[in-house]
C-alpha cells in the first residue's frame, strides 16, 4: 500500500514505525526539517519536508498513488484541510485527527464523507473508552472482549501469591483442568515472551491469556486474585481526556474530579453534573486523604504532566486504591508499569496509533488490538473454505514460533485450543503475534 502520514509528531512517527515494519510504501510529510531528520535516522519511510496543506507537498508525495492518507498533525484545521486535499488530489481513503469532541458526536449529521474524510479519530475519546475498558475488571491489568465475552484477553501480575510462579507451562497443566484458558503472552522487564512449553512464569511477570468465560475465574484464582466490583472512583485533572472519561463513566460510576484551575473547575461543574467537582493540587496528600482517597475503588490520573500522574497514582495505590491508571506522555514510559506499581500506563498516540492501524490492514483480519506495553498484535481471523490452516491438526502446521494461536469461535461458542486442535471453515480465529510476523500468519487464513 501506498501511505502518506502528515505529521510527524510521536502519533506520526509511531504509525510510521508500525508500517514500516510490514514494508509498506510510506511518505511522511512534516514541516520540521529536525523531526525529518530524526525520522530519517530510525526509520526507512520516505520524507517530505513542507506542509500538508500545499497541493505542491502533496504532490510530491504522489497523493494521487496514495491507498491511504493519515492526517494527524497537532492542528485540527490542517488536518481536516490535509484530508479534503488530498481526497480530491486522488487519495483513496482519508483519515483526519481532531481535537473536537463536537465532530464525533454530529458525524452523521455532518456526512464528512462529502467532503472528502472517510474517519475522524480524536485520540482524547480512544483514551477515554480504553479507560472506561480497564476498569472491567479491577484485578486485571488488562482485558479485551471478542464477541461480548465468548472469549476474553485477560492479564494478571505473577506475584508472590501466584500458584503459577516459578511453574513452566508444562509444569502448570495440571492447574487448567477444563483446559479453559492459554497463555499468550509473557511480559518480563520490557521484553515480550511468546510463551511455550518450557517458559516459566516468574515473580513480577506480566502473563496475558485468552480464556473462556469460566477460564477467567480459573486464572483469578490461580493468581490470587479477587473480582471487586468498582464503585467510587477519583479523577485527577480536568483535562479534554478527563472530560470525557468522566463523561463516559459517571453513569455508571460515582466520580470525583480534582482540577486545580479554580475557573475551569465551575466550568467543569456546569459541564460535568453527575460528578463531584474539587479545586485542589492532586499532588497534595492532605488533600486526597480529605477527599476520601483511601475510600476509592480505582484513582485515574489524567493531567498534563507524566510525572505528576504516576506519582500520584502511586501515592493511591500506597493507600490502598485496587485499580490505577496513569496517562503518559513518553510512549516510553508504558513498560515502565511493570516495574513501579501503577497497575496500567495509557499513552493516547498509541491508543490512536493502533485504532488507525486496522483501516491499514490487509488480508484476513477482521478485528485488532494491542496489549499496552507488550511488543505484538491481538488479532482476529475468518477460516475460508480453502484456507491452509485447515489442512491438518495445529501442531502439524507448522505454525510461526513468534505467534501463537491462543482461541476459537465457532457457533457462538469460545474455545481455547491445543495441539491436537483442528480447524472449520468460518472458525474464527484469535492470535497474539508478532509485528514481524503478522504476514506470515495471514498466509494460513488466505
Amino acid at each position: 500500500m501506498r501511505i502518506i502520514i502528515a505529521g510527524a509528531g510521536e502519533l506520526g512517527l509511531h504509525l510510521a514505525k508500525l508500517l514500516a515494519i510490514e514494508e509498506q510504501d510510506i511518505a511522511l510529510i512534516d514541516h520540521d526539517e529536525g523531526v525529518l531528520e530524526y525520522a530519517a535516522n530510525h526509520l526507512d519511510v520516505n520524507m517530505i519536508k513542507g506542509t500538508s496543506t500545499s497541493i505542491k507537498t502533496l504532490e510530491e508525495a504522489d497523493v494521487e498513488k496514495a491507498d491511504l492518507l493519515i492526517a494527524v498533525t497537532s492542528i485540527e484545521e490542517t488536518n481536516f484541510t490535509t484530508a479534503i486535499l488530498g481526497r480530491r488530489l486522488g487519495a483513496k481513503r482519508t483519515v483526519a485527527r481532531i481535537s473536537n469532541i463536537e465532530y464525533l458526536n454530529q458525524r452523521e449529521r455532518l456526512n464528512l464523507k462529502e467532503v472528502g474524510i472517510d474517519e475522524i479519530i480524536s485520540p482524547e475519546s480512544l483514551a477515554a473508552r480504553e479507560i472506561k475498558r480497564l476498569l472491567k475488571q479491577s484485578a486485571l491489568t488488562d482485558t479485551f472482549e471478542f464477541e461480548k465475552g465468548i472469549l476474553s484477553l485477560i492479564g494478571i501480575t505473577i506475584d508472590e501469591g501466584s500458584k503459577l510462579l516459578g511453574k513452566t507451562l508444562i509444569n502448570s497443566a495440571y492447574l487448567n483442568p477444563d483446559q479453559n484458558f492459554t497463555t499468550v503472552a509473557i511480559l518480563r522487564e520490557n521484553e515480550t515472551i511468546i510463551p511455550h512449553g518450557e517458559n516459566k512464569f516468574k515473580l513480577n511477570d506480566h502473563a496475558y491469556f485468552i480464556a473462556e468465560k469460566d477460564g477467567i475465574d480459573r486464572v483469578m484464582d490461580l493468581a490470587g486474585k479477587e473480582r471487586i466490583t468498582l464503585k467510587n472512583l477519583m479523577i485527577l485533572g480536568g483535562s479534554k481526556i478527563g472530560i470525557n472519561t468522566t463523561k463516559q463513566l459517571s453513569k455508571k460510576y460515582k466520580i470525583k474530579l480534582i482540577e486545580r484551575n479554580r475557573e475551569k473547575c465551575f466550568q467543569l461543574a456546569e459541564e460535568l453534573g453527575d460528578a463531584m467537582i474539587i479545586n485542589g493540587d492532586g499532588r497534595d496528600l492532605d488533600l486526597l486523604k480529605e477527599e476520601g482517597i483511601d475510600r476509592m475503588d480505582a484513582f485515574i490520573a489524567l493531567t498534563g504532566n507524566s510525572e505528576t500522574n504516576i506519582i500520584s497514582a502511586l501515592v493511591a495505590k500506597d493507600a490502598g486504591v485496587k485499580k490505577t491508571i496513569a496517562l503518559v506522555e513518553n510512549m516510553d514510559y508504558i513498560h515502565l508499569s511493570q516495574s513501579i506499581g501503577v497497575d496500567t500506563l495509557i499513552n493516547k498516540k498509541l491508543i490512536a496509533a493502533n485504532f488507525i492501524f486496522r483501516y491499514i490492514r490487509k488480508g484476513e483480519v477482521i478485528n485488532i488490538t494491542s496489549i499496552h506495553g507488550v511488543d505484538a498484535e491481538v488479532l482476529e481471523f475468518e477460516v475460508k473454505e480453502n484456507s491452509r490452516i485447515l489442512k491438518n491438526e495445529l501442531r502439524n502446521l507448522d505454525f510461526p514460533k513468534t505467534a501463537i494461536v491462543g482461541g476459537v469461535i465457532r457457533k457462538s461458542c469460545g474455545y481455547t485450543v491445543r495441539g491436537d486442535f483442528t480447524f472449520q471453515p468460518k472458525d474464527r480465529v484469535v492470535v497474539l503475534s508478532r509485528p514481524d510476523c503478522v504476514h506470515s500468519v495471514e498466509k494460513y487464513f488466505k
